[in-house]
């Protein structure tokens, strides 16, 4: 299979410790659009699992998003958990199946990898890496080496990725 070729020119990367069952990381994903339309692909905005233990779904969300990126869906799926966080807290896995079906993924897979466990790895690995890095809550953003924590407020961080990534650009 053919690749796309890269695009052309400098890009930075934005990770994203995120958890799915997060209210405040559905609040910073009006930020994260506005950055997607202004950078394009120059700016790859990778979302990095960080599920905290006060949100019961929230590790199942995570290898549900897994189970999305690896059917070419992540950031949608992402996108529609997140603007159900609350309903996630009550409803639980069977709400990350349904989700998975409205977007018309193969929903069976998603209960199957949900079963399975299949992508906890990547999971786990993430969590590790936000721990070692500092993370603590989420939204936490790091760009060109700066640790920046949306968990207690967004108030000027997209000025802030911005920058650092209008440097990163250049």
């Amino acid at each position: 299979m053919d690749l796309p070729p890269p695009p052309a020119g400098p890009r930075a990367v934005l990770d994203v410790w995120c958890e799915l069952q997060c209210p405040d990381c559905r609040t910073a994903l009006g930020d994260l659009r506005a950055l997607r339309e202004r950078y394009g692909d120059a700016l790859d905005i990778q979302l990095r699992h960080f599920p905290l233990p006060k949100h019961a779904h929230a590790l199942a969300a995570a290898q549900a998003y897994e189970e999305a990126y690896a059917q070419g869906r992540g950031w949608e799926y992402a996108e529609a958990v997140l603007a159900r966080a609350e309903e996630l807290g009550t409803a639980g896995e069977p709400l990350l199946v349904e989700i998975a079906r409205e977007l018309g993924l193969d929903a069976e897979e998603f209960d199957t990898a949900l079963i399975d466990g299949r992508h906890l790895l990547v999971v786990d690995a993430d969590l590790a890496e936000g721990k070692a890095i500092g993370v603590t809550g989420t939204p936490t953003y790091v760009i060109a080496d700066q640790r920046l924590d949306g968990g207690q407020s967004q108030a000027g961080l997209r000025a802030k990725i911005e920058s650092l990534t209008d440097a990163l650009l250049t």
